[in-house]
């Protein structure tokens, strides 16, 4: 390879923004005189606490590029997207695109790079839910369908990608046609180990609340099927208001979630929220919450992020969803799937909290993720 290799990583959520913390550090570290990686933000969250401090905390190199689209519906604010980055790579030769996960930031990246002939990187290749009423279902499938190097994190990625089609022996060049599977591990649980020390060092209290000294349940809440549906949303906060009886429960509050328990909830119900061990907090960064994963007794979410993290730590994990891509942890018995039943989710915790001794696997990795994704994509060129 003579030449140095020019990639164009799209970001655009938070949970982006991390994973590309973990591949910027290793171009940094080990690829600086071969890549060269250009940042391209694309607004899709710009609130101040849910993305720029992420940027401040990890470490990672300011946006190079911001389309700063914002919130639109989902068509709208696809198309934005997709005009931006299409211009900036008809304006700029890259030699790929980096993209992560499965937002419409991934989603408006592989169609505008695949059309005009770049190739798509994709990593957290492979991820299934099986349900396609999620967005995310949808992005994940375009995205890996466009990708030349799908860089899965589990075993059972690969094997969803197998039952659709891939093969896992083709043979070089690898392009749009004839793509490469890789079984990589996981780029986060790279974050996970490096920002953890940080983490340790850097926090005494979390939003006043002496996290490392007390014993405490953490929640997190984000999906519109759950925030956007009263009764969805009112049942797990049922479930949370019983569980602080016996431990108290810790709740960064997702701006999103924040704005419907204001709309939807009566002042009896707001008033509930303020009385009880429920502690609502604002926003957290990742470093704050790798934190609060570390030294909770358990995790109650919807987010897909937080449940894998959760397993990074050993903790066990009630899953808010009727389903889950991160299916391995529920079949080794670190997550349980409980939906919005009030009941389940109460029971579970009941149950869990006696049982903390289980099986830990090494399922995503060895902690070294991304400088094997970046030595994957040098030998294409």
């Amino acid at each position: 390879m003579n030449k140095k290799i020019k990639l164009l990583t799209v970001i655009g959520a938070r949970p982006q923004i991390i994973k590309a913390a973990g591949l910027s550090r290793a171009i940094q570290n080990e690829y600086a005189r071969q890549i060269q990686e250009v940042i391209l933000h694309t607004g899709q969250h710009y609130d101040a606490n849910m993305s720029a401090v992420f940027f401040e905390e990890l470490g990672i190199p300011s946006p190079d590029i911001n389309l700063n689209v914002g919130s639109y519906s989902h068509g709208k604010q696809t198309a934005l997207m997709i005009e931006g980055i299409e211009k900036v790579l008809l304006e700029t030769t890259f030699d790929g695109v980096v993209l992560y996960g499965d937002t419409n930031s991934t989603l408006a990246g592989a169609i505008a790079a695949s059309k005009i002939g770049v190739p798509v990187f994709h990593i957290e290749a492979g991820l299934r839910s099986f349900n396609k009423t999620m967005p995310e279902e949808i992005n994940r499938i375009h995205t890996d369908h466009v990708s030349t190097l799908l860089f899965c994190p589990t075993e059972q990625a690969i094997k969803n990608l197998v039952h659709e089609g891939f093969k896992l022996n083709n043979a070089p060049p690898y392009h749009i046609n004839n793509p490469k599977v890789i079984h990589s591990g996981d780029i986060m649980f790279d974050n996970t180990l490096y920002f953890g020390e940080i983490a340790e060092k850097k926090y005494d209290t979390i939003a006043d609340l002496p996290v490392k000294n007390m014993e405490f349940v953490l929640c997190t809440v984000h999906r519109n099927q759950n925030t956007d549906n009263i009764d969805k949303l009112t049942n797990i906060l049922k479930a949370l208001l019983a569980i602080a009886e016996d431990i108290p429960v810790v709740f960064p509050v997702h701006p999103r979630t924040a704005k419907k328990i204001e709309e939807l909830l009566s002042n009896e119900w707001k008033l509930k929220l303020k009385q009880t061990h429920l502690h609502l907090i604002p926003p957290v960064s990742f470093l704050e919450m790798s934190l609060l994963e570390k030294y909770c007794q358990l995790v109650i979410t919807d987010s897909g992020g937080v449940q894998k993290e959760s397993y990074f730590w050993k903790k066990s994990c009630i899953i808010l969803r009727p389903e889950t891509e991160w299916v391995e942890l529920v079949e080794n018995g670190y997550a349980h799937i409980a939906d919005t039943n009030t009941e389940k989710i109460i029971s579970l915790y009941q149950t869990l909290k006696k049982n903390t001794q289980k099986e830990y696997k090494p399922l995503y990795g060895d902690g070294n993720a991304g400088a094997f994704m970046l030595s994957n994509i040098v030998a294409l060129y």
